[in-house]
């Protein structure tokens, strides 16, 4: 399996599942954060892999964040925010460790009628900020909400599970709120809006989930018909804000879809292959090897 539902996620960290599972629409719980990591370690086991569903922590300790291309280091507090759409990895530093998490499916959060998906929130664009450093001041706040949501998660107020839902909303809008403007709002130049929904595009194709599952956007034309301009003036665009082509930015998130898939699942590299778009076997070892300078057989080692 690539993707960690709710039901494996449980069973990872032996809780059982919560008795009103099934009975809401989507999923949410909170948890201590020093509570779950004592009972990780004595377990001998950290499951931070990619997930079906999206997690919101504040970590208060020395840890490292592995989130897409970025690394994240935390000297001390952190806000941070995980999509479904981009695995990471969590990694603690040192035994002191506190803080609360929550996590929550999109269904979960559909009841609570924001008018659009939260996936076009900016806090979870492709292009955003995972990870805010935060003052003690942040860290009061940040608590207080957690703090409620242990409350009300307890309690049994028949619309406890509104609640809930303002109060993810309230951490969202507040992750939001520490984010520089230009990350916010809207891009006001056509160059910026055709690179920020290149991006969208482009992270919108995974995660691969199945063998059967196959990559529908593949070259720089694909992207550039579906984005209705000419491939010269996306590549333009592109190489303009990034410093890379089109191509490049392509081949270098399918190297790390495929990273994931080699590490992660059992599927034999021809399905790999398939999934990624390559009619051939060979051409994506060639494609993988120029990359890594590894095989797909010898990255999977």
């Amino acid at each position: 399996m690539s993707t960690k539902s709710v039901e494996e996620f449980y069973n990872d960290v032996n809780i059982p599942l919560p008795e009103n599972f099934k009975k809401e629409i989507g999923h949410f719980n909170v948890f201590a954060i020093d509570e779950f990591i004592r009972g990780l370690r004595e377990r001998n086991m950290m499951p931070y892999n990619r997930r079906s569903y999206y997690k919101i922590s504040l970590i208060i300790g020395k840890n490292r964040a592995e989130y897409a291309n970025k690394v994240f280091d935390i000297e001390e507090n952190a806000l941070l925010f995980a999509t479904p759409k981009i695995p990471y990895h969590y990694l603690p530093q040192d035994e002191f460790q506190s803080g609360n998490f929550c996590v929550f499916t999109s269904e979960f959060m559909l009841k609570n009628k924001v008018g659009f998906p939260i996936d076009e929130l900016p806090i979870f664009r492709p292009d955003g900020f995972p990870i805010f450093k935060l003052s003690p001041e942040d860290v009061e706040e940040v608590s207080y909400i957690f703090k409620k949501m242990h409350k009300e998660l307890s309690s049994d107020y028949a619309f406890k599970y509104d609640l809930l839902r303002n109060y993810v909303m309230e951490l969202l809008h507040f992750g939001q709120k520490l984010q520089p403007a230009t990350a916010l709002y809207s891009a006001h130049n056509a160059s910026d809006r055709i690179s920020s929904l290149f991006l969208e595009l482009l992270e919108r194709q995974f995660p691969i989930e199945s063998p059967q599952q196959k990559l529908h956007l593949r070259s720089a034309k694909d992207y550039a018909d579906r984005l209705a301009v000419h491939v010269n003036h996306l590549n333009k665009v592109l190489k303009d804000s990034t410093g890379k082509t089109t191509t490049e930015i392509i081949g270098s998130r399918i190297v790390q879809e495929s990273k994931i898939l080699l590490k992660e699942t059992n599927w034999n590299i021809s399905e790999i292959a398939y999934s990624l778009g390559f009619e051939e076997i060979a051409h994506f070892s060639n494609f993988f090897k120029r990359q890594t300078s590894f095989s797909p057989a010898q990255y999977r080692i």
